[in-house]
């Protein structure tokens, strides 16, 4: 039950960035649309894009976790018996469950701190800190996940039992 649930945050974080990149693209599109035809264009476009990439890099995070997306180099552990693997494969997740509730912590701080000091992008006044909120819950989930992977394996049980 907890596995759906976080696979289900995994997903909707997905489909999030998935509308964030799809915004940032018809922006982009309508800009170099209006530059060409009407020579006006939208000033800071270029902010908007970079702040709206961020934010989809981060909301994409948890479903690669929930996948095992990320690189695993096992060059040297291929032929090693299951159980060590999967001994390795938890303390990877530990180690990146590790990263990410760091992270997410300090990604937090970094909000706060741009928000108290009014901290925006240099030409269109876009407020930073919403980036930085727009990225810890998915980084914290991206924690609870490879968590969740230490204590009851890569594939959990429920995972199987579906």
């Amino acid at each position: 039950m907890i596995w759906k649930l976080l696979d289900q945050l995994a997903k909707l974080c997905a489909i999030l960035a998935g509308v964030l990149l799809t915004g940032m693209t018809l922006m982009t599109c309508g800009n170099l649309i209006a530059r060409n035809a009407t020579d006006s264009s939208m000033a800071g476009a270029f902010e908007l894009t970079g702040v709206a990439a961020g934010a989809a890099i981060a909301l994409f995070m948890p479903l690669c976790q929930v996948r095992q997306g990320n690189i695993i180099v096992d060059f040297f552990t291929a032929n090693l018996k299951e159980a060590v693997n999967d001994k390795l494969d938890r303390f990877g997740a530990l180690l990146l469950a590790s990263v990410f509730v760091f992270l997410a912590w300090r990604t937090a701080l970094g909000g706060l701190n741009v928000y108290q000091a009014h901290s925006e992008t240099q030409i269109m006044g876009f407020p930073e800190w919403i980036v930085y909120a727009a990225m810890v819950p998915p980084f914290a989930l991206t924690g609870l996940i490879a968590l969740y992977q230490t204590v009851f394996g890569l594939t959990p049980a429920e995972e199987n039992a579906a």
